[in-house]
C-alpha cells in the first residue's frame, strides 16, 4: 500500500468520524435553541448548553485538526501554521471562509477557558451562530473531496 493510500484511508475513518460528530452537534444545536435565552436555567438546561459547546469543540478540533490537515498531506502541501492554512484552504476551494474558520477557532479557545456560569448567555448564541458557519464549511469541504474521488458522493 503506497503512503497516498494510507492517507486516504486516514481520510476515510477521519471522515466518518466527523459525520458521526456533526450529528450529535446538530441535535444539540436544535435542542439548545429550543432552550433559548432566559434569565435562570435549570441544571439540565446547563448540561445541555456544556454538551453543545463540547460538541463544537470537538466538531471543529475533528474538521480543523484531522481532516483538513489529511487533506493537506494529500495535497502535498507543507505545513503551515492554523491561519496560513485556513487562508490556503479557502483559495483552493476546500473551505467557504478562512474568516470564519479562525472565528470558530477563537470561539473554540473562548470556550475551552471560560470557567463562568454567566459567559453562557454570551457563548450560548455564538456557538449556533458559528456552528452554521461550521457545518457550511464542513459542506465545503465534502465537495472538494468526492470532486477528487477521495470519499463517494453518497457519502
Amino acid at each position: 500500500m503506497t503512503k497516498d493510500q494510507l492517507i486516504l484511508n486516514l481520510l476515510y475513518t477521519e471522515w466518518e468520524l466527523l459525520q458521526a460528530a456533526v450529528n450529535t452537534l446538530q441535535l444539540s444545536v436544535r435542542k439548545c435553541q429550543v432552550i433559548g435565552i432566559k434569565e435562570s436555567y435549570t441544571f439540565e438546561e446547563l448540561e445541555s448548553f456544556d454538551s453543545l459547546t463540547s460538541k463544537f469543540n470537538r466538531t471543529s478540533d475533528m474538521f480543523t485538526q484531522k481532516v483538513l490537515r489529511t487533506i493537506w498531506m494529500l495535497l502535498h502541501e507543507p505545513f503551515a501554521p492554523f491561519i496560513d492554512m485556513m487562508n490556503n484552504c479557502e483559495k483552493i476551494g476546500i473551505l467557504q471562509s478562512a474568516d470564519q474558520m479562525i472565528e470558530i477557532r477563537d470561539l473554540r479557545n473562548q470556550i475551552a477557558h471560560e470557567y463562568l456560569p454567566d459567559a453562557i448567555r454570551e457563548l450560548v448564541p455564538e456557538t449556533i451562530e458559528l456552528s452554521a458557519s461550521l457545518l457550511e464549511n464542513i459542506g465545503t469541504c465534502k465537495l472538494l473531496i468526492q470532486a477528487r474521488g477521495w470519499i463517494e458522493k453518497s457519502e
